[in-house]
């Protein structure tokens, strides 16, 4: 039986996408191992939204060459379509494909046995107008399905490359999403997190079908799911209809990944961002109306070029003022091919890093603050996995509000919704008691799995 090793780079659409390469696979009777182990086939699902990405992927790419030189080496995702002939000129790369047609990689393989001949499979993605239908009835991690609904993006970000490695906006068909929620859900999932590479715009190339449409329809078809969760949206996607969505809700969660960028007009504009701050502020407040306690969590880029020790004090202000209550901060790379790397006024690497940490400690204070919100309350929590770092028999999980709580808890209990009183509020994480299980991770012959 032939086996084949994944190895991920990257974001989340990235892992969900392994996970759908994975299926295709084991529809033709591979076994999956190990990346460090000697396998017939590598998969390496590459990453290039910064120059790091790109030189990450090639040591991973070589690392599997040496470890089998007569294995199948097999190249993809988002370095593989915006530089295939760079990989290509990698020895002991076989085969290449980019964001789309993962489909005929098995073909590619066979063929690739048969020829010994390299094959770049990688085509014009500025052309595709469909979406590629990927299928993921299940995860390696049983916890949390993500579940991508669309691909592409028609943003162009100066600092950003993904529109030429993802292509433009394509919507996954409302049917198959509701269909493939389902799955999820009587696979035993309690949680879905909702996908893509520009999430909220989902719709946006359909006739009288939007992104608050579809969670309206989720939410009313899918029988027996318990939380969704929008991985990220952008403020300018967050229309009056998704907040009406949202206040009317069960299952939409209390939390929203909202990208801010910059909290500067004048940086924004120089980002090529689709809103003001003003905007953003007046989108964050409805929002937490209409979900009081609220977390919202962003990304942030600081250094961007040009950046004035004012621009940083805005941006700085702003998450203080709107309580933000985690940030993922990004220190501004170059990413060649982007607008942004040919500017003048290139910060310096030092101005950088102390920006980036000045901003981490104000993360890292308003988190704080908005988990003491919660000492003492009682949520509902997934348990995800063992505490590494507590003594045995400790488990984590995240509460809707996407606080990480580690509690006292049992294998059986991992994937179901329990009840735990907030005993320590902290942060990177809270300390729980748990108090009992609501709803069981269960298939739908009600046997726990």
């Amino acid at each position: 039986m032939p086996n084949v090793a994944f190895h991920t780079l990257g974001c989340k659409v990235n892992h969900y996408e392994t996970e759908a390469i994975w299926q295709l696979f084991k529809d033709q009777g591979y076994d999956r191992v190990e990346f460090d182990s000697a396998a017939d086939v590598y998969i390496i699902n590459t990453c290039t939204v910064t120059n790091t990405g790109d030189k990450k992927s090639r040591q991973v790419i070589r690392r599997a060459v040496r470890k089998n030189p007569d294995a199948v080496i097999c190249v993809t995702g988002c370095y593989a379509q915006t530089s295939p002939a760079e990989i290509m000129a990698i020895p002991g790369v076989d085969i290449v494909v980019g964001t789309q047609d993962r489909t005929k990689m098995l073909d590619y393989i066979e063929q690739f046995k048969k020829e010994r001949q390299p094959i770049n499979g990688v085509r014009n993605i500025m052309k595709n107008r469909v979406y590629e239908e990927l299928d993921v009835p299940a995860f390696t991690d049983r916890t949390r399905a993500s579940l991508k609904i669309q691909e592409g993006c028609n943003n162009f970000c100066t600092f950003c490359i993904i529109p030429w490695a993802r292509g433009l906006m394509r919507s996954r068909d409302p049917q198959e999403v509701i269909r493939q929620a389902q799955q999820l859900v009587d696979a035993g999932y309690k949680e879905i997190v909702l996908t893509g590479i520009h999430t909220g715009g989902y719709g946006e190339d359909m006739k009288d079908y939007n992104f608050a449409s579809l969670l309206r329809d989720l939410e009313a078809e899918v029988k027996g799911l318990k939380r969704l969760r929008i991985s990220s949206i952008e403020a300018s996607q967050i229309t009056d209809e998704v907040i009406e969505v949202i206040d009317q809700s069960n299952i939409i969660v209390r939390h929203l990944h909202i990208p801010l960028q910059s909290g500067s007009n004048t940086v924004l504009k120089r980002m090529r961002r689709k809103y003001t701050m003003e905007f953003f502020a007046e989108r964050i407040d409805r929002l937490k109306e209409a979900l009081p306690g609220l977390a919202v969590t962003s990304d942030v880029i600081v250094g961007f070029p040009g950046e004035t020790e004012e621009e940083f004090m805005e941006t700085y202000d702003f998450i203080k003022k709107h309580q933000f209550s985690e940030l993922h901060v990004f220190p501004y790379s170059k990413r060649t091919g982007t607008p942004a790397a040919r500017m003048e006024d290139q910060i310096d690497e030092d101005v950088k890093n102390d920006r980036v940490h000045r901003l981490i400690a104000l993360s890292d204070q308003l988190a704080k603050e908005y988990a003491s919100k919660f000492e003492d309350e009682v949520l509902e929590v997934i348990p995800e996995e063992p505490f590494k770092e507590g003594e045995a028999g400790l488990y984590a999980g995240y509460t809707d509000n996407y606080l990480k709580v580690v509690f006292p808890a049992t294998e059986e209990m991992v994937g179901s919704i329990v009840k735990v009183k907030i005993t320590e509020a902290g942060y990177p994480y809270n300390a729980g008691e748990f108090l009992r299980v609501v709803e069981d991770r269960h298939d739908k012959t009600g046997a726990i799995l």
